[in-house]
C-alpha cells in the first residue's frame, strides 16, 4: 500500500531589512496604501545664476592724530593765564568786599550766596569758610548757600519754577544789610537774575562773580567783578577769587578784634548798615 505525503503550499514572506524599507512597510500598515514614493530635489542645473557676491566694506576711516595729554593740560593753563592776570587787576576790588562783609557779618548781618553746577560748589565753598574758618581760628559767622537747601529747592522748583529756586528764599531769609553773592560763569542764569531782583526788594546788598561782562546779571547787581575766558578757566579763577575773599575777611576780623557776629544786630536786621547805590563798589 502506498502513502501519498500531502505538504502545504509555503509562503514566502520576505522582511523589510533597510530602514528605508521599513518606514514604507510601516506607513503602508497605518494607511492601507502604500507610501509615497520620495522624490530626490533636482540636481541644479548648468544654466541657473551663479550667487551674488556682497559688496566690498568700505575702507575704514583713518585715526586720528596722536595727542599728547601733556599738550593739553599746557593749553588749558596757557587759557588760564589771561585770566588770572584780569583777576589780579581786581585784587582792590575784592580787598572792599572782604573788607565789607567782615563789618557787615560782624554787625549782625548775614551773607547768602547762590550759584548752578560748578559755581554752586564754588558758593558752598565760599559760605563753609565763614560758618567754619578758612586758616586761623576766629569766630563763627552766619553764611547760607542757597543751593543746598535741596528740600526747598525742589519744593519751589515745583510749585513756583526753577527760576524762583533762589528769589524765594532771598525774599524769606534775606534781610537789610545782608550780602548776597552770586557766581556765574555765564552771567545769564535766570535763577541768579530773580534772586537779585527779589534782593533788590528787601534791601540785600548783591554781588556777582561772572564771565565775560557786562552780561544780565551783573547789570541788575549793585557791584560784579567779570572775568573774560572760557566758563572752565573763569570757573578756576573764581575760586582763588573765593580764597581771596576769606583772606581779606579773616585779616579784617583780626585787625578788628570781632569777637563774632553782633546778636543784638540779628534781631534789627542789620539796621544802620549803607547799602550801595547800583554798580557802586560796596
Amino acid at each position: 500500500m502506498s502513502s501519498t505525503i500531502r505538504t502545504r503550499p509555503v509562503t514566502i514572506v520576505r522582511t523589510a531589512t533597510s530602514p528605508a524599507e521599513r518606514a514604507e512597510r510601516d506607513l503602508a500598515g497605518t494607511s492601507g496604501a502604500p507610501a509615497p514614493a520620495v522624490t530626490p530635489a533636482p540636481a541644479p542645473r548648468a544654466t541657473d545664476a551663479p550667487p551674488v557676491p556682497a559688496p566690498p566694506a568700505p575702507p575704514a576711516p583713518p585715526a586720528p592724530p596722536a595727542v599728547d595729554p601733556a599738550a593739553l593740560v599746557r593749553e588749558h593753563l596757557d587759557t588760564l593765564d589771561p585770566v588770572l592776570r584780569a583777576l589780579d587787576a581786581e585784587a582792590e576790588h575784592l580787598r572792599d568786599w572782604g573788607q565789607e562783609l567782615a563789618t557787615r557779618l560782624s554787625a549782625g548781618a548775614r551773607l547768602l550766596a547762590a550759584g548752578n553746577g560748578g559755581s554752586a560748589a564754588e558758593a558752598q565753598h565760599l559760605t563753609s569758610e565763614f560758618v567754619g574758618r578758612f586758616a586761623a581760628d576766629r569766630p563763627s559767622f552766619s553764611a547760607i548757600s542757597l543751593h543746598a537747601e535741596s528740600s526747598a529747592v525742589t519744593a519751589i522748583g515745583n510749585d513756583y519754577g526753577y527760576d524762583q529756586v533762589f528769589a524765594r528764599q532771598v525774599r524769606g531769609h534775606g534781610r537789610a544789610g545782608d550780602v548776597l553773592v552770586l557766581l556765574s560763569t555765564s552771567g545769564a542764569s535766570s535763577n541768579l537774575i530773580e534772586a537779585a531782583e527779589a534782593a533788590r526788594e528787601v534791601g540785600v546788598t548783591t554781588w556777582a562773580l561772572t564771565g565775560p561782562g557786562p552780561n544780565p546779571l551783573s547789570s541788575v547787581c549793585d557791584d560784579a567783578i567779570t572775568l573774560p575766558g572760557p566758563s572752565s578757566n573763569v570757573q578756576e579763577a573764581q575760586l582763588i577769587a573765593v580764597h581771596a575773599l576769606c583772606l581779606v575777611f579773616d585779616a579784617e576780623v583780626a585787625r578788628t578784634g570781632s569777637t563774632g557776629p553782633d546778636r543784638a544786630g540779628l534781631g534789627t536786621g542789620g539796621a544802620g548798615l549803607s547799602r550801595p547805590g547800583r554798580g557802586g563798589r560796596a
